[in-house]
């Protein structure tokens, strides 16, 4: 099974602790001994204060696309550096790219790739381009909300839903370098388009990802419920 994982920079940055670069490590690492796995690295809070840096500048939003870009890049070579050997020494920077990497047997690791395209978005284009068979996106969060749960005390978790109910929930996300929402709309649009079963989860420990990869079996019925998580179906 080929799965592609989207995991913020939030979880995974987060203080810059090495100890959880390589903790993340050891999980992909053991994934990899059963599914091929590529990797999109977000930028966290880091990218979000150089971005911020960038707009008090006077930079305009492709700019800020790009700074965030290359922090992005940054923590997915702290993430190959934590594999050693089991990875591409290299971030692929175009979808082309990390399709090649793949043919290395090596679990692949990248960052942005161009402006306008958030981490999740670019995790939903690269699952399309590869023909992933899941998406998942870990983040620091347990899921997909019906409003935002920081605000609104009456805010219902998902455990299941399709497209196009995510769609119809993140669409009011403003699409602005260095949001902090769990799915972002250009996202929602290609995991409705490709039509590929995703995983929005709290992956704040990198053992939920191994759990939760582990108990999908395309061989078997789909999976309808996790801890922790929203399913997304067509």
């Amino acid at each position: 099974m080929l799965v592609v994982i989207s995991i913020g920079g939030s979880i995974l940055a987060r203080d810059l602790n090495p100890e959880r670069f390589a903790q993340y490590a050891d999980a992909l690492e053991r994934i990899s001994q059963e599914h091929e796995v590529v990797v999109v690295t977000g930028g966290g809070a880091a990218a979000r204060e150089y971005i911020k840096a960038a707009r008090e500048i006077g930079a305009n939003e492709v700019v800020c696309d790009y700074v965030g870009i290359e922090i992005t890049r940054l923590n997915a070579h702290l993430l190959i550096a934590s594999l050693g050997k089991e990875a591409y020494p290299q971030p692929p920077s175009t979808y082309r790219e990390a399709e090649n990497a793949l043919s290395s047997g090596k679990i692949v690791v990248m960052g942005g790739v161009i402006p306008g395209q958030t981490t999740d978005a670019v995790s939903a284009i690269l699952a399309e381009y590869l023909g992933a068979d899941l998406l998942v996106i870990a983040t620091s969060v347990d899921g997909v909300y019906s409003s935002d749960p920081g605000t609104d005390p009456g805010a219902v978790r998902f455990e299941k839903m399709t497209a196009k109910e995510l769609i119809e929930v993140v669409m009011s996300v403003e699409m602005k370098a260095g949001s902090k929402s769990p799915v972002d709309p250009l996202a929602a649009k290609m995991i409705e388009r490709c039509n590929i079963e995703t995983i929005v989860m709290d992956a704040k420990d990198p053992r939920n990802l191994i759990d939760v990869i582990f108990q999908r079996n395309l061989k078997t019925e789909p999976l309808d419920r996790i801890q922790k998580g929203t399913i997304i179906i067509g």
